[in-house]
């Protein structure tokens, strides 16, 4: 049991630690990780900062610190080589919600009736544009103004309040309206994010000669369209919108799915010729 859901049982971890971290930041004052997920201080002394967060800052016209642009160096290093939206599935508190919605969408059988999704996963790319376009316009940072991200981040570290609606519209936007709707649609971070992991390093691999064909990865994939290379062909998931959730590895019972470096494979045989 363990073993198969040996990674999700490492988000969970991940996920609630980090948030863990900041509370007793806040209450009791042990400043391992302070801040917030868009501007943190880790070991009091190393800057962590949200790209998307500090590009909206620039565009709104604020000059930005070098403790700052240090901050983003580290972020973009870290998740170019982990994955930029690693940071979707191993450390944003919004991916708790939307999992348990998407997991009820499976049990309830929604999925087999909205066969089809109603929309278009480059809206998130929109939302990006039009983030900045409004954050120059007014000044100010138009995502961050409004993130649920956000809202739920200062929700659970310093009282919950009004973040229970953000909570509440997410579950049920996702569990009712759209499959995977605000992570897979909507969340311009994620899609940020996405920009970033196509330049990642480790990657999701599928090895073809394992595979049986029952799809039980693509069921269970937050973003299925880059796993289309699933009983065709043997190939790295390169597709930036990967989360690296490693769900669809837990339920491959052939594993034909594992985890691997980017290009290595390639590297290694031209090696062996």
């Amino acid at each position: 049991m363990i073993k198969k859901y040996r990674y999700l049982i490492a988000r969970r971890f991940t996920q609630i630690f980090i948030m863990f971290l900041y509370i007793i930041a806040n209450i009791w004052g042990i400043n391992i990780l302070t801040g917030n997920l868009s501007s943190s201080l880790f070991l009091g002394f190393v800057p962590l900062s949200d790209p998307f967060a500090a590009l909206q800052m620039f565009v709104a016209g604020a000059l930005i610190s070098s403790d700052i642009l240090i901050g983003i160096v580290l972020i973009i290093i870290f998740y170019a080589i982990l994955g930029g939206r690693t940071f979707c599935s191993w450390v944003c508190p919004v991916n708790l919600i939307t999992d348990l919605a998407n997991y009820i969408r499976r049990k309830a059988g929604f999925n087999s009736i909205q066969k089809k999704q109603p929309a278009s996963r480059n809206i998130r790319y929109w939302v990006i544009v039009m983030s900045l376009i409004i954050s120059y316009v007014l000044g100010i940072t138009a995502f961050e103004f409004i993130s649920p991200i956000s809202i739920i981040h200062r929700g659970i570290i310093f009282g919950l309040g009004l973040s229970w609606a953000a909570m509440l519209i997410i579950f049920f936007f996702d569990l009712f309206v759209l499959k995977n709707g605000w992570c897979g649609y909507i969340c311009p971070l994620g899609g940020f994010y996405s920009i970033i992991s196509k330049y990642s390093l480790i990657r999701v691999h599928h090895n073809v000669d394992n595979c049986t064909e029952c799809m039980k990865c693509k069921e269970v994939c937050p973003e299925m369209q880059v796993l289309h290379m699933i009983t065709k062909e043997s190939l790295p998931v390169l597709g930036g919108e990967c989360t690296n959730c490693a769900r669809c590895i837990e339920v491959c019972d052939d594993e034909s799915l594992y985890f691997s470096i980017k290009n290595l494979k390639k590297e290694s045989k031209n090696e062996n010729k």
